[in-house]
């Protein structure tokens, strides 16, 4: 079946925690930027033949863009990946709230509800996946 190509996006096939998943989410962080292998590299304290792999599959891909003097950077056009990428930075500050009574006000550890937390999750998982 036909698609039309103004308003079709592909589905991202990223793994939250992987090399691919990370410089997606490096990339899309910093969409104002392009950046040279080297220094997607050294930022994310990953070896050497494996982001140059997985910048190159990234590219041919069509998760991210890259110059012709080779600066990768995020694309306009997958607001699916921004919208990953927002899951992940949501998901990240949820997981790195304080824990002890003294850093959360008047709200002790134990009053967190995991039920809550456990079905936000859900939702951000159907809304990646919808897309």
């Amino acid at each position: 079946m036909p698609v039309h190509l103004d308003t079709h996006t592909p589905e991202a096939d990223l793994t939250p925690g992987t090399t691919k998943s990370d410089i997606v989410a490096f990339l899309y962080d910093n969409p104002e930027y392009g950046y040279k292998p080297i220094e997607i590299r050294n930022h994310l304290d990953i070896p050497h033949g494996t982001a140059t792999t997985t910048l190159k599959r990234l590219h041919e891909e069509g998760y991210i863009g890259k110059t012709d003097d080779s600066y990768y950077h995020a694309l306009d056009n997958r607001e699916d990946l921004r919208r990953y990428v927002a899951s992940l930075d949501q998901l990240q500050r949820m997981f790195n709230r304080p824990t002890d009574e003294t850093d959360m006000g008047d709200a002790p550890a134990e009053d967190i509800d995991i039920a809550a937390v456990e079905d936000e999750l859900d939702a951000l998982e159907n809304e990646i996946q919808d897309e």
